[in-house]
Formats: C-alpha cells, sequence, structure tokens
C-alpha cells in the first residue's frame, strides 16, 4: 500500500498534477535557516514570533490547525522581536545569499515592542498571552560552580550574553544584575568583560548560548527559564541554575494583527486562540507561565 502510494503520486508530480517535492540541500551547522519555516510562497498565515518559542511553535500550531483546519500553510520566523520589526520594515530578510521578501500577519512579542510597534501603526490592539522569567544555563555537573548572578561577575566565568542591540532579554538581564549585584555586578559582565573577552554578545540570538556552553566557548549564561527548562528536557548536557524571586524579572508576551495583514481572518483567528485554554496548555508545558499582570517588566 505505502509503496503504491508513493509511486501514485511519483506519477502525479511527473504529469504536473502535483507539485515536484522542493530539492533539499541543507547540510546540518553548515547552510541550516534554523529560525524560517515553512513555504511563505503559498502560505494562508504568516507569523513572526520572539525567537525564545523556537521551540514552543511546532506544538502550538499544531494546535492551532486542529481548531482553525481552514489554514492549510502556516510560514513563521522565530527570529528575535528587533530584527523582525526591522524586517517589517525592510519587507525582506537576508540569510547568506537568499533574500525573502515576506510580509507577517501576526506579530508575537514583549510589550516594549509590541507598543512601539502598534504606536507605529503597523500592528493593531494586541492581547497577552504568556509569561516568563530568567535562569542561569551552565554545563552539566557546573564545573565553573556557578550558583547565582553574581558568579557571572567572577573573572574566570565566560558569559555568554544576549546583544543588547537586537534582544530585547538583554535589558531584563541587566535590570536582574542590578537587581542581585548593583550597578558594579552590571558594569562588571557588561562593561569590564567584554573588553577582555569573558562576556560574549550573541550575533544572532540566545540559541547560541547553549552552543557555546557545550562547545566550551562559554561556562553559563542566563536565559529565559523556559529555554532552561527546555534543554534539560532534552537532555542536551547543558542544565539550569534558578535566579531567586527577589533577583528575577518576569517578561509577558503579546499577540497581535499585523494592519496590512494579507491573511486578517487567519491573523485574528490566531491572536485569539493564543488566550484559549489549547494555546494556554502549550505554553505551560514548555514553562511558560500565564501573566500575572499585563504591566509586569516586559523586554
Amino acid at each position: 500500500m505505502g509503496r503504491s502510494l508513493l509511486a501514485l503520486l511519483a506519477i502525479l508530480a511527473q504529469t504536473g498534477a502535483l507539485p515536484p517535492p522542493p530539492v533539499n540541500v541543507t547540510v546540518p551547522c553548515v547552510d541550516d535557516a534554523m529560525d524560517l519555516h515553512g513555504n511563505p510562497d503559498n502560505a494562508g498565515l504568516v507569523i513572526f514570533a520572539a525567537g525564545n518559542q523556537w521551540f514552543v511553535m511546532p506544538a502550538l500550531l499544531a494546535a492551532f490547525q486542529r481548531a482553525h483546519p481552514e489554514v492549510r500553510s502556516i510560514f513563521y520566523e522565530t527570529l528575535p522581536p528587533g530584527v523582525l520589526a526591522q524586517q517589517m520594515e525592510s519587507g525582506a530578510i537576508q540569510v547568506g545569499g537568499l533574500i525573502l521578501r515576506v510580509h507577517p500577519d501576526v506579530y508575537l512579542s514583549g510589550k516594549s515592542r509590541m507598543e512601539t510597534m502598534q504606536k507605529a501603526g503597523l500592528v493593531g490592539t494586541p492581547v497577552v498571552y504568556a509569561s516568563n522569567a530568567l535562569a542561569i544555563m551552565v554545563r552539566a555537573g557546573n564545573p565553573k560552580h556557578v550558583a547565582s548572578l553574581a558568579d557571572l561577575g567572577r573573572p574566570d566565568v565566560r558569559v555568554a550574553m544576549p546583544n543588547p542591540k537586537t534582544e530585547g532579554i538583554a535589558r531584563q538581564i541587566e535590570l536582574a544584575y542590578r537587581k542581585s549585584g548593583g550597578s558594579a555586578l552590571d558594569t562588571a559582565i557588561m562593561r569590564i568583560k567584554l573588553q577582555r573577552g569573558t562576556t560574549l554578545l550573541t550575533a544572532i540570538h540566545h540559541r547560541q548560548t547553549p552552543m557555546w556552553i557545550l562547545n566550551g566557548s562559554a561556562d553559563a549564561g542566563p536565559v529565559w527559564l523556559s529555554e532552561a527548562l527546555y534543554q534539560e528536557r532534552v537532555h542536551s548536557g547543558v542544565v539550569m541554575v534558578r535566579i531567586p524571586a527577589a533577583q528575577n524579572v518576569e517578561a509577558t508576551y503579546l499577540a497581535a494583527a499585523v494592519t496590512s495583514s494579507a491573511h486578517p481572518r487567519a491573523a485574528q483567528a490566531f491572536v485569539e486562540f493564543s488566550r484559549t485554554a489549547a494555546a494556554q496548555s502549550v505554553y505551560r508545558s514548555y514553562g511558560f507561565t500565564l501573566p500575572t499582570s499585563q504591566e509586569a517588566s516586559h523586554p
């Protein structure tokens, strides 16, 4: 039965009844585009999602399509909200020699960035759908004995740090540094150690943090709690050091339909879905929490 079906599909593709499958030239760790998913050419919904949700999206979109089977094809990106905003303004993104012109229907980000986009008239009224806190990633066994944010100021601890120019989480982390050790700790990590090369800034987003820890380029890195939980969940070799609530910060995430959306009905359906029990269940399963207040701290 399986062979017959494959043979039939091959015949249909040859006759033009079905499009041929895409040519796959992907080489892992060489030409991966890890934050671009799907076919933008025929998508019935395009979502630009904050990068820290990359591991949530497959389950979230599967749940959405079960609720909305009419939305058959979805293209989504999981880059930092600042990068996604720049892409919306320029109309294109370049990955190596590839240039894609993709316009989103839905934008997911923290409150500060969302407010900027709303004031510019780029998105409609947003809704809050999840919250997150910070944690510290270290290699399994914690060889540097990192127990707190204060330990990231030690000269012998190499810190993987999200780039403040592109990642909203950097502002949250610096706030946590100041809550933990005052301006002295923030200065030590973000100025002194940066100059000495023991604080490393990401080039894309904090997906790089576990990679650097595992390849020995860094010893520790502050990230969203959900990301640290995910690395433990997949047994990557990276584990989590928790940050006490008194030194931690909380970010709240919002979803909004893009005002110039090409698929306004699908966009609004997704925004409304993000607050349903089905969506909340997916987010909770990956370590996100329900927002306690829309006035919480935001990236």
